[in-house]
């Protein structure tokens, strides 16, 4: 089966995917987004948080992650706007000292919640970045990726 790209129309205009006919089922996905924090920040973390005058800065990620995910029709204009039944933002220091930051968001839809993963875990990233530049702007969003979807069509899980 040849693929095309879901979003045009065969006159090759922008279109949203058309769900009417597609089943119900659960539908899950789990996002990461991983930062490098330079020294000065790390340095500050303690008890697996670092606190700054806007405040703690992974609980203030955790909360803005979720409102994106949340607001995600609104901000990729061809996605559809759903009602999410579940989200949540875990943030964890890796071995190398990055931080990672994991969404996962799950609904019973006929269409998939990949990207308000993928939002929810770049807008916790970007949170993160924003409140800690005051210490220091050499921070890096490293990457932010799809790790795992299942429900819908097809399941995927990175294997990297």
């Amino acid at each position: 089966m040849e693929k095309h790209f879901s979003h045009l129309s065969k006159e090759g205009n922008p279109k949203m995917v058309d769900v009417s006919g597609k089943s119900i089922s659960t539908r899950i996905a789990v996002a990461r987004s991983i930062l490098v924090l330079d020294d000065e920040i790390i340095s500050r973390l303690e008890n697996d948080e670092i606190h700054t005058k806007k405040g703690p800065v992974f609980q203030t990620a955790i909360i803005a992650g979720v409102m994106a995910a949340k607001k995600t029709s609104e901000l990729i204009p061809l996605c559809h706007p759903i009602g999410l039944d579940n989200c949540s933002i875990e943030i964890e220091i890796n071995d190398k000292k990055e931080v990672e930051i994991y969404c996962t968001a799950k609904i019973n839809s006929k269409t998939g919640v990949e990207m308000e993963a993928l939002t929810g875990a770049s807008v916790a990233a970007l949170t993160v970045y924003d409140m800690c530049k005051g210490f220091s702007h050499n921070i890096v969003i490293k990457e932010t990726r799809l790790i795992e979807k299942s429900g819908g069509k097809s399941d995927f899980k990175f294997s990297g």
